[in-house]
């Protein structure tokens, strides 16, 4: 299934009882509301979906995976309701992640921003490339990557969160990504890593579905508060946009 708008592309291949989910954007593949939403859509039907194992969350093209949430639509919203609403999208999403039955292998071809980050950290397990450096700068427009924050420290604990957030401005590479926790295993080139997802994914269908569902909700133990959390945060992030200080910061990126 091929659905290709103004507002991006989204691809769901189902093969051999895996699904690869594909996800695209010329804005380096980043995620206006409504790609969000019908990525939400995508992952909780996947989810009931009894002809698949597996899930594979990629990104078109072999630069960037994603640079996060839609700089256009961020820089428009003007009122608490429209910030609440934009920033809940990637909570939608993670949460969909995080409930979702099926395991989520991540395969991170390119640099990673933001909400790219977030989705990368609510795989269950995450192959990447040495190009796949990561970087989560809302700090420098004076917000915080809020919404995001618990499926990031879930991976790479709260010193990696501290240390990501705070150097805002710096990029972190796939290595210091791989020794945080983030990515399992990191590769030289996308060919290597497509290959790897593909062992990978082939292996994990091979295995009873039972015990996969058992090891998904025993990974995620603890987090049933996150359907509150992550809205509350995403409300929170909705405030801090509307800011004098956030205003100023982001007229200068649109110049």
């Amino acid at each position: 299934m091929t659905t290709i708008r103004p507002n991006g592309s989204l691809y769901t291949r189902i093969e051999n009882k895996i699904a690869t989910l594909e996800f695209g954007h010329p804005a380096s593949n980043s995620f206006p509301s409504e790609l969000l939403a019908r990525l939400t859509n995508e992952l909780n039907k996947l989810s009931e979906n009894n002809e698949i194992t597996v899930i594979i969350l990629k990104s078109e093209g072999e630069r960037a995976f994603c640079a996060g949430a839609s700089f256009d639509e961020l820089i428009a919203i003007n009122n608490l309701q429209d910030g609440k609403a934009f920033f809940s999208g990637f909570a939608n999403v993670i949460n969909a992640m995080r409930t979702c039955k099926k395991l989520i292998i991540g395969s991170i071809q390119g640099k990673t921003v933001g909400g790219g980050v977030g989705l990368a950290a609510a795989c269950d397990y995450v192959l990447a490339t040495e190009a796949a450096s990561i970087k989560l700068s809302e700090l420098t427009i004076g917000i915080g990557p809020f919404v995001i924050a618990p499926a990031v420290e879930r991976k790479i604990g709260v010193s990696g969160l501290a240390e990501l957030t705070l150097g805002a401005k710096s990029w972190k590479n796939a290595y210091w990504a791989k020794e945080k926790g983030l990515y399992a295993r990191v590769f030289e080139s996308i060919s290597e890593l497509e290959k790897e997802v593909e062992i990978l994914a082939d292996n994990l269908s091979s295995y009873n579905p039972e015990a996969l569902l058992e090891m998904k909700k025993a990974l995620w133990k603890g987090t049933e508060h996150w359907n509150n959390l992550l809205i509350e945060r995403a409300e929170t992030s909705g405030k801090l946009v509307l800011s004098d200080f956030t205003k100023k910061a982001l007229a200068k990126f649109k110049k």
